[in-house]
């Protein structure tokens, strides 16, 4: 018996093998079909990917105008999912998000309800300036992101698979936004900064957008393609080593866990869901770059992405000007060491 299972490893493994090269030449398609609409910002696309391709939802903050929204619908069309787009508003209803019941009477004048889905039924939802929705519509999206199936009048809506929500989000000192809650801020695998773009890329946005055609994507994978590459990366292997530095970076994260820096600064930290973001959003990277395993770089990497809208500082910390980010780079330098 030992023997067949063995072998049975190694066929495994061959095929595990086989099926990341495929993925990593498909990985390596988008990219390119990407770079062709998007200019720069390479670290803000290969972190929505790598939500993506974990399998998870991203939240991109930044101004207005830096092409957030144009990135969430390029990636739809590379991605070759159906997607579609809620601008919200202060006065946006749950329903608006859903769905709702409607009456119909049919020719012998009998009434019932029927369900009409509302624009969450999708693959890829674009959730436009989130935090300008009251909080009770913001929850509206609670379930769908982490049970993938909607209620509504007690009966139970499945969404399509494979579900995404990609929601971008001005930030929090703009007029007329509310911040999001806590609980749905953890429903986000990672929070994708997003920046000014650098000189070059800048120069290019103006030469290539500003003439009578600008270039399109195409698309490059399906929904099963992509489904078979979130299945890939939740076979890779971790290591211990791996594991154990995703531990350490989100216990040290936490007040109350021996951490003198964090007891004095965090008011609170990451819960678990963090630890399960980190462990598949580093086998995503590294498969991303062209690696079988993850390393402790790829923790290194996301530990900001993946925890800075997890923790909350303490009132002392922010009076004195920190921010999450500079408590996160500290305890990334005690994993390094």
């Amino acid at each position: 018996m030992g023997v067949m299972k063995t072998t049975d490893k190694l066929v495994d493994e061959k095929t595990i093998v086989a099926e990341a090269e495929k993925a990593l030449a498909e990985i390596a398609a988008i990219r390119m079909e990407v770079g062709k609409v998007i200019f720069g910002q390479e670290s803000v696309i290969e972190q929505t990917l790598l939500a993506v391709l974990s399998g998870g939802h991203a939240l991109l903050v930044g101004v207005p105008g830096l092409a957030k929204t144009k990135l969430v619908t390029t990636l739809a069309t590379v991605l070759g999912l159906n997607s579609s787009r809620i601008q919200f508003t202060p006065d946006l209803m749950p329903s608006d998000i859903l769905g709702s019941e409607v009456m119909d009477q049919d020719e012998n004048g009998r009434r019932s309800f029927r369900f009409v889905a509302g624009p969450i039924f999708t693959q890829l939802l674009m959730a436009d300036e989130i935090n300008r929705a009251s909080p009770r519509t913001q929850s509206a999206l609670l379930q769908a992101m982490q049970e993938y199936h909607v209620t509504v009048a007690g009966q139970r809506n499945d969404l399509p698979q494979p579900f995404h929500v990609l929601a971008t989000q001005n930030p929090l000192e703009q007029e007329g936004t509310y911040p999001l809650p806590e609980a749905q801020l953890d429903r986000f695998l990672m929070q994708v900064d997003v920046g000014y773009p650098e000189l070059a890329a800048e120069r290019q946005i103006l030469l290539e957008t500003t003439g009578l055609a600008e270039t399109e994507a195409s698309p490059i994978l399906d929904a099963g393609k992509l489904q078979s590459i979130q299945h890939l990366i939740r076979q890779m292997p971790v290591s211990e080593k791996v594991v154990d530095a995703i531990l350490a970076l989100v216990r040290s994260a936490r007040p109350g866990h021996g951490n003198a820096a964090t007891d004095k600064n965090v008011a609170w930290g990451p819960g678990p869901r963090a630890g399960q973001s980190l462990m598949l959003c580093a086998r995503a990277r590294a498969l991303y770059d062209g690696r079988l395993a993850p390393s402790i770089d790829d923790i290194v990497a996301l530990a900001e992405p993946v925890l800075q809208h997890r923790m909350a500082l303490t009132f002392a910390a922010r009076a004195e000007g920190m921010s999450v980010r500079d408590v996160i780079s500290g305890l990334v330098n005690q994993i390094k060491g």
